[in-house]
């Protein structure tokens, strides 16, 4: 319900623009334990249409973060105050690799009970240990994700 009511305010801005507006990260797998942030990927066919969607997204309440160090990924953070869920906004070509990683996590979690579940006890633990450690919750987290990376976009060709 929340994702949907970010999704129109984006479409209604941009939409002319993109290709598709995806809801990845944790809280975009049912079941699965998650903080109360949403993170949603803005795909685009590529980098060409950028600063249109900069100019959009700027009228619609947001400020352009530049790639935050990593490539292929642009972030946008929401400075309006209107109600809207708290929310991660990225801006990503169809085919880069941050957006990518997004669906291929994203899925797999949402098709493995197992995997799921070991994901959740894992950020669980973690959100315990290093509560005011955002990072090093984000960096004791990546072992786990590219073990279902390397499964997925990068398993081995034989």
């Amino acid at each position: 319900m929340e994702f949907k009511k970010i999704k129109n305010k984006i479409l209604k801005y941009i939409g002319n623009l993109i290709l598709s507006v995806e809801h990845v990260g944790s809280t975009s797998v049912e079941g699965l334990a998650a903080k109360p942030i949403i993170d949603i990927d803005v795909v685009i066919e590529d980098m060409s249409v950028l600063p249109d969607i900069i100019k959009g997204l700027e009228k619609a309440g947001y400020e352009y973060e530049g790639n935050l160090g990593i490539e292929g990924r642009e972030a946008f953070r929401r400075i309006k105050k209107d109600g809207l869920m708290k929310h991660h906004l990225y801006v990503c070509p169809k085919d880069g690799k941050g957006y990518l990683e997004h669906i291929a996590l994203r899925d797999y979690l949402r098709e493995n009970k197992d995997a799921r579940r070991e994901y959740e006890e894992l950020k669980l633990k973690l959100a315990r240990k290093y509560r005011n450690d955002v990072d090093t919750y984000c960096i004791k987290k990546t072992d786990f994700i590219n073990s279902i990376l390397s499964k997925t976009i990068y398993k081995k060709q034989d």
